[in-house]
């Protein structure tokens, strides 16, 4: 359950006047996270949650679905028609004049942007300024507890093992003469998955040269590649504990099936892993100096490495994405490309550093999950430092 006093001393810090929460259809899954609830069954109409700064919540809801914020505190207003509903908005939002919503100006982060268009200008309507709820966001679902990270770290010797052996059945394959490629290797991964009590929403990827240089692409048993000796492999994959609550662990390691590697794959990847241990660097000399840290900057420290290689044009996504329940997150994202995340990188959040350079030929990636604790920060699983001979 969601803790009220918590809520309004960080919308008090904040300055804000209220934090309002708003669903129809299950559209909102951080809302229903935030607040500690289920619906009782999908709702029909719309309803309304106002946790302001001080005193007591408020809820508006359909006279006809009357009982679905039933499981959480505060007063309740109910509405019929359309009018009705504006005026119940009225009441809800007095003394409100800023309030954060699941909203973000310019969809600049489309993880948090889960209200319509049409229900933020209602609210302005009522003379109210609505604002993100990012920051909000952070604190109350990318925040992890103790138990949380232990299920990373879990998660992580299994994902990791699970890495390594498959990098290994595909040496053994070619070395044996029998047939592989990216598709039988990622259905490796996922019945590894399964046999390690893991789940994965999608994924993984396992690409193949030109395929590797494609960050999403997936192996179908009608698209797939052969695995041959002299090819770059990349691998990513991501799991958690199949169990409620648990957090994602992601990481992407590269191979090549030969005994010599190529100059122009060995220099790529030293590149790659320069990028990868400056963006880590940054973020853990700024934790460490207790100096506040923002995901933008962990993005220019990784795209700096590359861009001083004059290999900017081939690192064509963020540095890195938040993780917890979602393999994506709602946390800060290590992003000055996609959008500028202004958002403060806080205590107990954890988030991937994965630079790629994507040539023509081939591709690299090398991923890291970075845990952030109180005063320091430090990569959960094992690094890789060099190309795995296959």
């Amino acid at each position: 359950m969601m803790n009220v006093a918590a809520i309004q001393q960080a919308l008090r810090d904040e300055k804000l006047d209220g934090w309002l929460f708003f669903d129809h259809h299950l559209r909102d899954p951080l809302a229903y996270r935030v607040l500690g609830f289920d619906a009782p069954r999908i709702p029909t109409r719309r309803w309304y949650y106002l946790i302001p700064a001080n005193g007591e919540p408020r809820k508006l809801v359909h006279q006809i679905e009357a009982g679905m914020l039933d499981a959480l505190p505060g007063t309740m207003s109910t509405y019929s028609s359309w009018s009705r509903q504006v005026y119940g908005l009225t009441t809800l939002l007095a003394g409100c004049k800023r309030v954060a919503m699941q909203y973000s100006p310019m969809c600049a982060v489309p993880y948090v942007a889960m209200v319509d268009a049409g229900t933020v200008e209602l609210i302005r309507e009522q003379g109210v300024e609505v604002v993100t709820s990012a920051n909000l966001v952070q604190i109350f679902e990318a925040k992890w507890t103790q138990e949380k990270l232990d299920s990373h770290m879990a998660a992580g010797v299994l994902v990791d093992e699970i890495r390594r052996a498959a990098f290994l059945e595909i040496g053994d394959r070619l070395r044996g003469r029998e047939p592989v490629n990216e598709f039988m290797v990622k259905n490796f991964i996922l019945e590894s998955f399964e046999r390690a009590g893991l789940f994965t929403d999608h994924g993984p990827i396992v690409g193949v040269n030109a395929n590797a240089s494609n960050p999403h692409y997936e192996p179908m048993a009608d698209n797939h590649e052969v695995i041959q000796q002299g090819d770059v492999v990349l691998i990513d994959l991501w799991a958690k504990l199949n169990k409620p609550g648990t957090v994602y662990y992601d990481v992407t390691w590269t191979g090549y099936t030969g005994e010599v590697i190529p100059d122009e794959v060995q220099r790529v990847f030293s590149i790659v892993t320069g990028a990868r241990d400056a963006a880590v660097a940054k973020v853990q000399a700024s934790i460490g100096a207790g100096i506040p840290l923002y995901g933008f900057e962990v993005d220019d420290a990784c795209r700096g490495h590359i861009r001083e290689h004059g290999m900017a044009e081939y690192f064509v996504h963020r540095t890195g994405h938040s993780i917890g329940e979602d393999v994506h997150g709602s946390g800060a994202n290590m992003d000055n490309l996609e959008t500028h995340d202004e958002r403060r990188v806080i205590p107990w959040t954890c988030f991937s550093v994965e630079p790629g350079l994507y040539l023509p030929a081939f591709g690299v990636r090398s991923e890291v999950n970075v845990f952030v604790g109180d005063r320091d920060a430090r990569v959960t699983g094992a690094l890789q430092t060099e190309l795995v001979k296959i």
